[in-house]
């Protein structure tokens, strides 16, 4: 079809960077729910360039789902969505599967025609059950909630930003031809640390990311290669957790989506390659009252607040019972391995990286608790809300020198399944129900894959992995 017949809405970078600022605003400013619906209800009435919103959501592993609901249709039917349930790994049972899509008009954003599509917005969907209460597998609402409640009762507003390491390789789709190749991927650089060329295909991956996301409103701060060869990270500002940990299921959907049209692949394996560094997700949190920063403390040990050490002594505590949220495949424990920098010590320095919890240097501004052992592959919800939920609501462990202890997290994804199931505060922060049906299918996937990591990734590990696994690739088994 000529394209001069189709008068779809396609906006430049530096408008689209405009009006994603000005809702981030809002958001940021808790302007009232229902005028921000109207607002954007207004707009996508008024704005006849526009033929799709897409709404996504994500299921109880963190995979990214996205549905295309024709504009018309959507506001006609806005607050009557409905989706099969059953078909999402970790939600409802095929005999009641049913469930509602709401729509967080919040979370709205533009996207650049060239990578996205023209005539089409973004907004993030909260998936609700029957009874119109908010889902419980959703954990996107569950960490909503918490935050919400928290700053409705104690004016708390939970703050964080991460930093996600990935990698590019060679080919489109490769994570899904691994098996079929040899069990190999293929390096596009093998430049390292801040190193490539201006034209190298990694240097114009990532400057192309970054131009997508300053689009979208990410205020990126810096990128560059990493260690490792052909990885690459791509830093941008704090948020609120919600709009944080939405940001990360945007990063990694702009990646993938701009190395496929590379002829590449982004992958967020956490050790796709072994003798190199794998990829984390070092994720950093503070914690605010009216614009104040709670873990900052001039006189405080290492500036960090009586608040922030109470804070990162309960994570310290609970890490093991944490372990399977924050590294959630056979793949991550690769990751966990002391000879690459690997925070695999449950313990908290300023310097040792080595460290599941580091304190970077602060101010009254920037004064926060890093932790570092998360794999990029994680749940993005499930990890805000595990550590906020346990650095304030969990137990303090009576061990002599907490912090410095001799303690190790697990080296296999069968020890941290095992801590995960018999830990009462996992418990307690999921529900019963959330915590056995995530167990179950994480337990699913290592039991396709050889128990022992051995010395190369194994083509299982990456073809059952939550991230890369389809209907056909499951059932090669």
């Amino acid at each position: 079809m000529p394209t001069e017949l189709r008068n779809f809405l396609a906006l430049s970078y530096d408008e689209l960077e405009d009006l994603n600022l000005k809702a981030k605003e809002q958001r940021r400013n808790r302007v009232a729910s229902h005028k921000v619906q109207e607002d954007r209800l207004k707009y996508l009435t008024d704005e006849k360039r526009i033929k799709a919103v897409t709404v996504l959501f994500s299921d109880l592993e963190g995979r990214l789902h996205m549905l295309d609901y024709d504009k018309k249709f959507l506001l006609k039917s806005w607050d009557n969505l409905t989706f099969d349930g059953s078909s999402i790994r970790g939600f409802t049972a095929q005999r009641e599967s049913d469930l509602r899509l709401g729509i967080d008009w919040g979370a709205f954003y533009w996207a650049p025609s060239d990578v996205f599509g023209s005539g089409k917005v973004l907004v993030f969907g909260e998936v609700i059950d029957k009874g119109g209460t908010s889902y419980s597998g959703d954990i996107r609402g569950v960490l909503k909630g918490y935050a919400d409640e928290l700053h409705k009762k104690k004016g708390y507003t939970l703050n964080a930003a991460n930093e996600i390491e990935g990698f590019l390789f060679k080919g489109a789709d490769a994570e899904r031809h691994y098996h079929e190749v040899g069990g190999k991927f293929e390096y596009v650089n093998t430049g390292g640390y801040y190193h490539s060329l201006p034209g190298d295909p990694l240097r114009t991956f990532i400057d192309t990311t970054a131009e997508v996301q300053r689009a979208m409103g990410f205020q990126n701060e810096k990128d560059h290669p990493e260690v490792a060869p052909s990885q690459f990270e791509i830093n941008y500002g704090y948020g609120e957790v919600v709009a944080a940990a939405d940001q990360i299921q945007l990063y990694k959907l702009i990646c993938r989506q701009i190395a496929t049209n590379m002829g590449f692949t982004a992958s967020f394996l956490p050790k796709p390659v072994v003798g190199v560094n794998g990829s984390g997700m070092h994720t950093n949190v503070s914690i605010s009252e009216n614009g104040k920063n709670l873990f900052w403390d001039a006189k405080g040990e290492e500036k960090l607040s009586k608040m922030g050490w109470a804070f990162l002594d309960r994570i310290l505590t609970h890490g093991n019972d944490l372990c399977l949220l924050l590294n959630a495949s056979v793949n991550a424990y690769r990751r966990l391995d002391p000879h690459f920098e690997a925070p695999n010590q449950l313990k908290a320095s300023a310097v040792d990286r080595g460290s599941m919890i580091r304190i970077p240097i602060g101010n009254e501004k920037s004064m926060r608790v890093e932790v570092r052992s998360v794999a990029p592959d994680a749940n993005p919800y499930l990890v805000m809300h595990s550590i906020f939920k346990t650095g304030l609501d969990g137990e303090t462990a009576k061990i002599k020198n907490l912090r410095q202890a001799e303690r190790y997290l697990p080296d296999n994804i069968y020890d941290a399944l095992e801590n995960f199931r018999k830990a009462e505060w996992t418990t307690t922060m999921l529900g019963e129900d959330v915590k056995g049906r995530y167990a179950d299918l994480k337990q699913a996937s290592a039991d396709r894959c050889p128990r022992a990591l051995g010395t190369f990734v194994k083509a299982q590990e990456v073809q059952f992995h939550h991230e890369v696994y389809n209907q056909f690739l499951w059932n090669l088994f």
